[in-house]
């Protein structure tokens, strides 16, 4: 097995544009393939609804690929995120911290205890909600620090009420 190569935050800031995303996790470096069209269309879908409640109600912004420094040697780039207003930092650099809501969009070959690290890194960096969606099965699970999680199917709907209090969008709308 070859040992893995860390990098430092620095060396991860410093990297030159490839063409690919990327992520730190615990120093190692992550390199992630454009996604394919299902997930592209999830995500634009829930963007955009979170995008006009968050602005129209004032709350914060709604972010996408948006880089987030979760320790010292972890940098996440949820598929969709949102800060609320108090919370927004300078907008050149990465976030520090975690985002209030972190949603991940679940691809074919994604593995399940990668996922399960960057859920926990999510909330161990003070994120309050992080959304799993799995357009393949149409669910979405809810997972919140210290909590049980939700499973929602296509006939739910999901919200928010600590965070985004009177956002509510059918799972449908997502995944279908």
């Amino acid at each position: 097995m070859t040992p893995k190569t860390l990098l430092s935050f620095e060396d991860f800031a410093a990297l030159p544009d490839d063409g690919m995303k990327h992520e730190l996790s615990e120093g190692e470096l992550i390199a992630m393939p454009p996604p394919k069209p299902r997930h592209g269309d999830c995500q634009a879908r829930l963007a955009a609804s979170l995008h006009q409640f968050v602005s129209s109600h004032g709350l914060g912004r709604v972010f996408t690929e948006t880089g987030y420094r979760l320790s010292t040697a972890t940098v996440r780039g949820p598929d969709i995120s949102f800060v609320s207003k108090a919370r927004l930092q300078n907008p050149d650099e990465y976030f520090v911290g975690g985002p209030d809501l972190a949603v991940e969009i679940v691809s074919p070959g994604d593995d399940a205890s990668d996922l399960r690290e960057k859920i926990q890194q999510y909330l161990d960096a003070g994120t309050s909600i992080v959304w799993i969606i799995y357009p393949r099965t149409r669910r979405i699970e809810v997972h919140t620090p210290g909590r049980t999680i939700q499973t929602l199917g296509i006939e739910d709907a999901l919200d928010a009420p600590q965070l985004l209090p009177g956002f509510q969008l059918p799972v449908r709308t997502i995944v279908e």
